[in-house]
């Protein structure tokens, strides 16, 4: 199966048990979700890797009898427009000093994250979810104004981590194609809990105007 473009980006805190944080001040916003739209400019890329671990042959008898595949340990590197500065720094962890400072303790924030995607015909879509996991941000690229401005993007990078809610895997895949679907409880197991408005059921989409609702 085939999908096209990149539909949506949602970020949620969890706390240790893998719950979502809610709450202003401590969740990222009332109701702990932080759906990427346009305020942000939109999101450019959501590349994954590592969603299966290399195999391992086994050799017996002068060939190999079995193949062993290690857990999946799968990473995002996110490419954002122009990620909401406070939201940017509660999901990397950096500590506020409430002066207009942030600095890093070595204090990581566990992120629950959910990347949205389409079919090719864009009737449905597909789901990637990760129940916890880390995210980072190795350097920023800035570079001086030529005859245009020269923009340094929000580039992250997620480290998942295993899931409790997923059986101890480290991501999930979800899609309408399956008759069995259900949105809500993608959500709650996604982001630790969290209970779905009705209200945030979509419509089946008919072009690529992107909305902030999935």
């Amino acid at each position: 199966m085939a999908t096209v473009g990149l539909y949506g980006i949602a970020f949620g805190l969890v706390d240790q048990d893998q719950k979502l944080i809610t709450g202003t001040g401590k969740g990222l916003g009332t109701d702990g979700l932080y759906v990427v739209g346009r305020a942000d400019l939109g999101g450019k890329t959501a590349n994954i890797t590592g969603l299966s671990g290399t195999p391992v042959k086994k050799y017996g008898f002068n060939r190999v009898q079995a193949v062993d595949i290690p857990q999946a340990e799968p990473s995002v590197a996110l490419d954002i427009n122009d990620l909401n500065f406070a939201i940017k720094q509660q999901i990397k962890g950096m500590i506020n000093d409430q002066k207009g400072g942030y600095t890093d303790q070595g204090i990581q924030a566990h992120v629950a994250m959910l990347i949205t995607t389409q079919t090719i015909d864009r009737l449905h879509y597909v789901y990637y979810g990760f129940g916890d996991g880390i995210l980072s941000e190795s350097g920023a690229n800035l570079q001086t104004d030529t005859n245009q401005s020269q923009y340094a993007d929000d580039t992250l990078t997620f480290t998942a981590l295993t899931c409790d809610s997923f059986g101890g895997a480290a991501y999930k895949l979800y899609s309408d194609l399956d008759s069995n679907f259900d949105k809500a409880h993608m959500y709650s197991e996604v982001f630790g809990g969290y209970v779905l408005s009705p209200s945030s059921t979509p419509t089946t989409p008919t072009s690529t105007t992107t909305t902030t609702g999935h």
